[in-house]
């Protein structure tokens, strides 16, 4: 064969692949009718059109091929089968295609996994808001513990060692009690939202439930001066965090939990004193959960609207594959520590999906077009009031564009070189923190599959 023919095969092998990826039917059934033999070649680490398609979500490009006699029990170099691909990026529709059969064992290898900000030490007990006279009880308990927040940041101290051996950590929020902050909450503007009840570390024995013998939490705001409020309390090994999104990394998994739940309520009422809807003054109300409007006439007062509830704001937070499996797309904004790398993120836009708004975050900021979506977990951020809604996103393009009112940069890096930079050993870039939902959306790309 001549190596003119050969460019000529090869050419017609990516024509091929390329329509199987896009899901093109039209154009991977026109090249089968002018090339038969097409229908099992492979590209890169064995990849078939099967594979592709599979890959990328295309249930008509699928069934097209199979229909054609494409082998669905090849498998590529790191021996997956067509099948194998469809169950991991979540395809079910395709993976029974695939395995032609019912009973397929269940689509997906990502598991939802606990991210920093995210564990629930305490019971919400939300049934319990609009029970005045039961708040009022345990406000004024001996065991209720109380945090206080100065201008949104909370009081903290040097964390104390645990004698069982426990990891230290940096930074432990300081926990008052009823008498030290009871003048406090006499004042008109000071806000107190209840956070929850302890959850049990061991079943009891009582049948009291957790609501009549769990400590209550509740969180506190003032816009009093913090050097003042520390002398108050003679909390000399106290302070007040100066940096929310450097600081408040350095607390425990528990206690950062608590944090983003105070904390992204507070801010929102930091941001509603007033009524967004007439511009009359609002009222406190179910545990500092709800914004009421003072005046009868407004709107507001009929039927059920955001601007009284605490919000929260979805941002997608996405890395991205390269067609090879074996490259992934960080960026960086100028703000970052220099040498630093991370995820594509945004917000996700009213009347959109989660995956259009990956899709469209994605190409808007580095030019790189993307087609399957699939989403990893998510963490909540209150920086103010943020959910980080993780995902993996298989790229279907790879020139990149870059937004510079966006981002400063973006590239292609291989796995080895994210595993690299893990381990420190000469690393590419420096990786964002580990409690970061960037981390681990990275983390657990460099320990999957090289081909998936």
């Amino acid at each position: 064969m001549t190596s003119l023919q050969l460019s000529a095969e090869e050419e017609a092998v990516e024509m091929f692949l390329d329509a199987a990826a896009r899901g093109d039917v039209r154009r991977v059934s026109e090249l089968l009718r002018g090339a038969p033999s097409l229908i099992n070649r492979s590209g890169r680490s064995g990849w078939t059109a099967l594979m592709l398609a599979a890959r990328n979500g295309h249930y008509e490009a699928a069934e097209a091929l199979l229909s054609h006699g494409c082998d669905r029990l090849s498998v590529n170099g790191s021996s997956q089968s067509a099948l194998d691909v469809a169950r991991f990026w979540g395809h079910r529709h395709i993976a029974a295609l695939l395995a032609g059969a019912e009973g397929v064992p269940p689509t997906s290898d990502l598991h939802p996994r606990e991210n920093y900000f995210s564990r629930e030490t305490l019971d919400r007990l939300s049934a319990k808001r609009t029970d005045t006279v039961w708040l009022e009880e345990r406000r004024s308990q001996p065991d209720s513990v109380y945090l206080l927040f100065s201008d949104l940041s909370p009081m903290v101290g040097p964390a104390q060692e645990d004698g069982g051996g426990a990891e230290q950590v940096e930074t432990k929020l300081c926990r008052l009690g009823y008498e030290a902050v009871k003048d406090l909450l006499q004042k008109p503007a000071t806000v107190l939202i209840f956070l929850g009840v302890e959850r049990r570390k061991q079943p009891s024995s009582s049948s009291s439930s957790p609501s009549s013998s769990s400590p209550a939490w509740f969180a506190i705001n003032t816009e009093e001066d913090a050097g003042e409020l520390l002398k108050r309390f003679g909390q000399k090994k106290c302070c007040f965090t100066k940096t929310a999104n450097r600081d408040l990394l350095k607390l425990s998994e528990d206690e950062a939990g608590v944090v983003a739940q105070a904390r992204a309520v507070l801010a929102w009422h930091s941001r509603y004193s007033f009524c967004p809807t007439c511009g009359s003054g609002t009222l406190l109300e179910e545990g500092g959960y709800k914004r009421s409007c003072l005046s009868a006439d407004c709107r507001s007062q009929k039927g059920v609207h955001n601007t009284c509830y605490p919000r929260v704001d979805p941002v997608v937070i996405m890395l991205v594959i390269h067609p090879d499996g074996d490259q992934c797309l960080l960026g960086r904004k100028k703000i970052f520590p220099v040498g630093m790398f991370s995820c594509l993120a945004g917000f996700i836009e009213p009347g959109e999906t989660l995956e259009q708004a990956v899709r469209r975050e994605v190409e808007e900021e580095s030019g790189v077009k993307v087609g399957s979506v699939q989403y990893v977990s998510c963490q909540p951020w209150p920086m103010p009031s943020n959910l980080m809604i993780g995902c993996l996103a298989a790229a279907t393009s790879t020139g990149i564009t870059v937004d510079e009112h966006e981002i400063e940069e973006a590239r292609w890096f291989p796995r080895q070189q994210v595993m690299d930079s893990f381990l420190g050993t000469r690393p590419a870039f420096t990786v964002p923190p580990r409690q970061t939902i960037a981390h681990q959306l990275i983390r657990h790309w460099t320990g999957m599959n090289s081909n998936l």
